[in-house]
């Protein structure tokens, strides 16, 4: 897939399909790079580093710039920041990209449905990242979700990427604790703490959405195409408990919905970024093995303390970005996290299949 063209990328992600390039398939691997948190105001050298990788592909996983704005030149001015930048340049000319967002690129920290301007920076979004005039993305309701599939039979990687953010209800915060948190996150009180964040599980789960009844239709549709493995590629992260900070775990009925919708398959693999370290996350399956998830997040960003995650195996503080190597011949995937100078931080070899 090395010699794979821009053009044909954003082709792929218009008919939720991109053909693989014989080069990925005779060697037998698919590299997938990952990633999020990558503020258009800070140096960004690990674009380089992602690009001497030479993915397939890479996701970007949200928050790819901090644009927090209601106004609509504010945000182009973001992302006009972001692509003035000579190693970004060279990422995007080397490496096709499939985009979500966060709540930064969304347009505001946190923001959910009640955003004011989500029409706007959806096209400012879809406008920057490359997507077709006529691409779903830019018209569907519940917002930018999508999905790929890689490869042909037997070797069909299958992307899908939710929209956490157009639909969602606020989550239940205990607001005082804000007043501490910018102190907390730069480790100047607490520093050898973990603390869990401002959210708290609300009493009724089935009172808060993330996704909404369109995008949960058009999720467990995904499910019935075949494929054989599947990457769900989440702004937010699916596995992690007690962190108190953004995540699926707020709203339990749609995590225990899309658990129950990915059952005891040995084929699923979560990416998810938003939380500014990386980190490795596992939960147990009698019988069937654990359901991994890697977090990659910041490209960027960097948080100096390490909230609780009670699923958590492993975790980096550092600029970081995940690759995923896919081995058909092993019919083993080498999830890995790596720092800015491409450097493997962590690593977890996981069959499938």
């Amino acid at each position: 897939m090395a010699g794979l063209s821009r053009r044909s990328v954003a082709k792929g992600l218009a008919a939720l399909a991109l053909p693989n390039a014989a080069e990925a398939q005779a060697s037998g691997a698919l590299r997938i790079g990952f990633g999020s948190c990558a503020r258009q105001t800070k140096d960004q050298p690990i674009w380089d580093a992602i690009v001497a990788q030479n993915p397939d592909l890479f996701v970007m996983l949200g928050d790819g710039v901090y644009a927090d704005t209601a106004h609509p030149e504010r945000m182009r001015a973001a992302y006009r920041r972001l692509a003035e930048k000579p190693e970004f340049q060279r990422f995007r000319a080397a490496v096709p990209t499939l985009a979500i967002w966060d709540d930064h690129d969304y347009g505001a920290n946190d923001a959910g449905g009640d955003y004011p301007m989500k029409e706007e920076s959806r096209r400012q979004f879809c406008d920057f990242w490359g997507e077709p005039a006529d691409s779903p993305r830019r018209t569907q309701e519940g917002g930018i979700f999508t999905a790929m599939t890689l490869g042909p039979p037997g070797r069909r990687v299958q992307l899908i990427a939710p929209d956490l953010r157009w639909n969602r209800d606020p989550e239940n915060s205990s607001g005082g604790w804000w007043r501490m948190a910018r102190q907390y996150m730069a480790g100047r009180i607490f520093p050898d703490r973990a603390i869990a964040g401002p959210y708290q599980t609300v009493d009724d789960p089935s009172a808060v959405k993330m996704l909404g009844a369109s995008q949960w239709a058009w999720l467990e549709a995904r499910f019935a195409e075949p494929a054989d493995l599947r990457v769900i590629c989440s702004s937010l992260q699916v596995l992690s408990e007690g962190t108190g900070w953004e995540a699926w775990e707020q709203f339990p009925a749609e995590r225990a919905r899309l658990l129950n919708l990915i059952g005891d398959s040995g084929d699923v693999i979560l990416l998810s970024g938003d939380v500014h370290y990386g980190e490795i996350s596992a939960l147990a399956r009698p019988g069937v093995g654990p359901l991994w998830e890697a977090t990659s997040s910041g490209l960027t960003e960097v948080w100096a303390v390490l909230p609780p995650n009670a699923l958590r195996t492993a975790a980096y503080r550092g600029r970081n970005f995940g690759l995923l190597t896919v081995d058909w011949s092993a019919q083993r995937v080498l999830i890995e996290v790596k720092d800015e100078a491409g450097v493997t931080q962590l690593a977890e070899a996981v069959g499938f299949g």
